[in-house]
């Protein structure tokens, strides 16, 4: 018997493959201790940045449908984009509610991507220029949250040796 046929693949667990299936299938530890308030802070204002999308969206949504849009398809598109846009702070939100440590990244993202949002709503003018000042500094106040030293080390994120 040959080698290839002494045992199935899936059986196999000799050598760097083995060790790598080995390891995938172990979930990632819980992270130890309670959950520091910057992190909790970040993630509810990056999930309350979600849910606004979502809102947004289907507020979208809603008047492509009902209202009397010049392009009934580009309000719907427009819509389920927005739509669609809102899922990348919703789930990093719920990464950093959990601890996640790939999460930071996508809510940096977030908010780095919100502060041209506020120039423009700034350069609106009127009742959005509130709306902007709204917006820029809950975006800059949740970036300094995540690169706080206390919530990235709470994300497992630490100095480069």
């Amino acid at each position: 018997m040959s080698s290839k046929q002494s045992a199935p693949k899936n059986a196999r667990t000799s050598g760097p493959a083995g060790t790598r299936r080995q390891a995938a299938a172990v979930p990632a530890p819980a992270p130890a201790g309670p959950r520091p308030a910057r992190l909790t802070a970040a993630a509810a204002l990056t999930g309350l940045e979600g849910l606004a999308l979502a809102a947004a969206g289907v507020y979208l949504l809603v008047m492509g449908l009902l209202g009397k849009p010049n392009s009934p398809q580009q309000a719907e598109m427009g819509g389920l984009t927005v739509l669609a846009l809102s899922a990348l702070p919703l789930a990093a939100a719920r990464g950093l509610w959990l601890r996640r440590r790939w999460s930071r990244g996508p809510a940096m993202i977030t908010q780095i991507m919100a502060l041209p949002v506020a120039w423009t709503l700034f350069n609106g003018g009127g009742a959005l220029i509130a709306a902007a000042v709204a917006l820029a500094a809950v975006a800059v106040g949740t970036l300094v949250l995540l690169v706080n030293p206390t919530a990235t080390e709470a994300l497992g994120i630490g100095p480069r040796e």
